[in-house]
């Protein structure tokens, strides 16, 4: 079987759906119509994707996929957020809150199970990376998702984490802020608005990596690239 999905809606009919058509492609499926529950389940069941609605009663879906990605035991775990909000605005907060695609209600099946699949497929090649990294006073752990200058400890969001390990992965080449945004945030061809929060993101992690700051080097007009070499 392929990994276990947990859908988070309210709405029945959307749910019943979605369960039977993930059912259909192999996927184990788990449920919960309300944010307190999900939690639970994320938490103790940790599944391998799970497809999340904004708009949910009691703790909303912007609140819940923030607290999974700042909760170490559930931060790896993909998210798609399924919203009938469409603004850009609303866009942007749910890149922020850490979600790794947005898809928008009416949504047509094929798209979505494409976006299951390219999430875990992101997922998967964010996965294969040697445990541990050091460049002069920063050391990073992958597998621990531990950062230090310094040998201080560093607290990074799961967001700010994932963007030092695409850099360092890439192992000094340039990566746009259109792959950044495609690779972490689950967009590409952004818009200038979506590609102004990867150089906020950018400028909280430097600040937060003090000494080793200046490892992360902008390239002008293209985007961002590691000081790679040891």
């Amino acid at each position: 079987m392929k990994n276990k999905i947990l859908i988070v809606e309210d709405d029945k009919d959307i749910s019943k759906m979605l369960e039977y058509n993930l059912l259909k492609e192999g996927y184990g499926v788990i449920s919960s119509d309300n944010g307190e529950t999900a939690l639970d389940i994320a938490d103790k069941d940790r599944p391998g994707l799970i497809i999340l609605d904004l708009m949910l009663p009691g703790i909303g879906g912007l609140n819940v996929c923030k607290i999974l990605k700042k909760t170490a035991s559930t931060s790896s775990i993909p998210i798609i957020m399924l919203t009938a909000k469409s603004q850009e605005s609303d866009k942007v907060a749910g890149l922020d809150a850490g979600a790794d695609d947005y898809v928008t209600k009416p949504f047509s099946l094929k798209e979505l199970m494409a976006r299951v699949k390219a999430v875990e497929r992101r997922a998967k090649e964010r996965d294969i990376f040697p445990d541990t990294f050091r460049k002069n006073d920063l050391a990073v752990d992958f597998g621990r998702i531990t950062v230090t200058v310094k040998d201080k400890p560093v607290e990074l969001t799961a967001r700010e984490f994932e963007l030092l390990k695409a850099l360092v992965k890439a192992r000094g080449k340039v990566i746009s802020r259109d792959e950044l945004l495609d690779n972490i945030w689950g967009f590409g061809n952004s818009s200038r608005i979506e590609t102004r929060t990867v150089d906020v993101h950018i400028r909280t992690l430097r600040k937060k990596l003090r000494n080793a700051k200046d490892l992360i080097i902008t390239v002008k007009k293209f985007g961002y690239r590691f000081d790679y070499e040891v």
